[in-house]
């Protein structure tokens, strides 16, 4: 994996599309704190998950990249600046995953189980708060604070 300078550091942060009150919340954080370090927040740039992680990041002044299924900008949640229309449905999972340079996961169905899959095969950080699944590779953490701390670590140790 090339050099990755923090300025330029790609974060995924993925999910479902519909998301309970505290897993919102939880992404919120995630996107809040990868953007304090200056971090770009990537998501699929929809509901759930998607919109509160670049809600977090824009609350604090972060770049937003929406990587979305359809051909319409207009479909991107309000806090993504910059959105990119694939007409790839889920298999924009895969331009997710290769354009991140770490993923965290925060709850998710089938959709996110792709997009942890793919980061794994890549050889990324994958972290994961609240995800459902036991995958070997796929580093779990309790909260977004640590799941940032944990990214950072992973990285540098590359």
């Amino acid at each position: 994996m090339e050099s990755i300078s923090v300025k330029h550091m790609y974060l995924a942060v993925v999910g479902a599309g519909n998301a309970s009150p505290d897993v919102y919340d939880m992404a919120v954080s995630v996107g809040r704190e990868a953007a304090l370090r200056g971090w770009i927040v990537v998501t699929g740039g929809l509901k759930g998950v998607m919109e509160a992680a670049a809600k977090g990041a824009r609350e604090v002044g972060g770049l937003t990249l929406g990587i979305l299924p359809g051909g319409d900008r207009g479909d991107a949640n309000p806090y993504i600046e910059i959105a990119v229309v694939t007409h790839m449905r889920h298999a924009r999972n895969s331009i997710i995953a290769h354009t991140a340079d770490a993923i965290v996961a925060v709850d998710g169905e089938y959709g996110t189980l792709s997009e942890i899959a793919l980061g794994l095969k890549l050889k990324k950080p994958v972290v994961g708060i609240k995800t459902p699944w036991d995958i070997p590779g796929l580093v779990r953490v309790r909260e977004p604070v640590e799941a940032i701390e944990t990214v950072s670590r992973m990285l540098r140790g590359m």
